[in-house]
């Protein structure tokens, strides 16, 4: 029986890959989350989790090696995702070591209770790790120049990762994934708080004034669905150990871009306004991405266009607000 690990299920990317494999495999599915993460992103597989079905559960914490290696003994996996981070770039300013204490150490310590194992073993870094890159297209030889504690930490994630590979020999791919979104995107980022913030404008439950930040920077949005497609197609499709790729959608655009097309779908008329606090100290600029590596080697390509991610992105805000979800933008 082929068993995956995901690490981080309940969270944005982990809810999407689960769910993924569940429709796709007849794989077994561990999720590897902590005792009080929120449910609220798995709940399509609730019944599958208590009915004894293909989909439960461990509990542990990155931060705790004790639970880490008890996790991975439980699971005892085929495959592993490992998905879980702080993975939140301005918070990381605010929280810079349990940002890199959770994303490095974090992974090692994960790593390490993998050391006996023969899985084949998927590790996520991040885009971030390039930062402010000098030239675009963006390729995996590109010299690292984090923009932010959170890229740091990828950054350590990375290497880490690469040299666990190198040093024990373990089956371990990485992927730098570009811009990713789409329905459940947590709110701290901005393609989801622009979404959101329409949502609850829509409702009369703000002013109809969209807070925005820096909206120069130049990303690559790729669809979540995509995303775990992908990392399906890492671990199954003559996986290399030791390699690392890019992957991101083929739609570039500003973040301007990107708030002026989820105004162009609402329903309401609406004003945008610089929010100080929304800049952070320094921002990733030009996020293009060189991914002929990954698309040659697994014929992955992007299906989901940018118009239906940020109309579902959309849809899923307007959802939220309906149930009351909180008002903070």
């Amino acid at each position: 029986m082929t068993r995956a690990l995901i690490s981080g299920i309940s969270g944005f990317v982990g809810s999407h890959l689960a769910e993924y494999l569940l429709a796709k495999t007849d794989w077994e599915i561990i999720g590897m989350c902590r005792w009080r993460s929120p449910l609220d992103n798995i709940q399509s597989l609730i019944p599958e989790i208590n009915n004894g079905g293909r989909v439960r559960l461990v509990y542990a914490d990155l931060r705790d090696g004790v639970a880490v290696r008890e996790a991975v003994e439980q699971a005892n996996p085929t495959h592993v995702f490992h998905l879980a981070a702080q993975s939140y770039p301005k918070t990381s300013f605010t929280s810079p070591l349990d940002t890199l204490d959770t994303n490095i150490q974090g992974t090692v310590r994960l790593l390490d209770a993998l050391r006996k194992s023969d899985a084949e073993i998927h590790v996520c870094s991040s885009s971030e790790v390039y930062g402010r890159a000098k030239t675009i297209p963006i390729a995996e030889d590109a010299p690292f120049h984090p923009a932010s504690p959170y890229a740091v930490s990828k950054v350590g994630t990375d290497l880490m990762a690469r040299h666990y590979a190198e040093a024990y020999g373990m089956r371990i791919q990485v992927t730098r994934m570009g811009t990713h979104t789409g329905p459940r995107r947590g709110d701290v980022f901005m393609e989801s708080t622009f979404a959101k913030q329409i949502a609850l404008a829509e409702a009369g439950k703000i002013a109809p004034i969209i807070k925005h930040g820096n909206l120069d920077s130049l990303r690559t949005i790729a669809d979540v669905r995509d995303a775990v497609r992908a990392y399906h197609m890492l671990l199954t499709m003559n996986p290399i150990p030791g390699e690392v790729y890019n992957i991101a959608g083929d739609y570039v655009c500003t973040v301007g871009d990107v708030l002026d097309y989820l105004i162009s779908l609402s329903r309401v008329t609406l004003v945008k306004e610089l929010d100080e606090d929304r800049l952070r100290p320094i921002d990733a600029d030009n996020q293009v991405f060189d991914t002929k590596k990954f698309k040659n080697h697994t014929g992955w390509r992007p299906m989901i266009p940018f118009e239906q991610t940020m109309a579902d992105l959309l849809t899923y805000w307007r959802e939220q607000v309906k149930r009351g979800a909180p008002l903070q933008r």
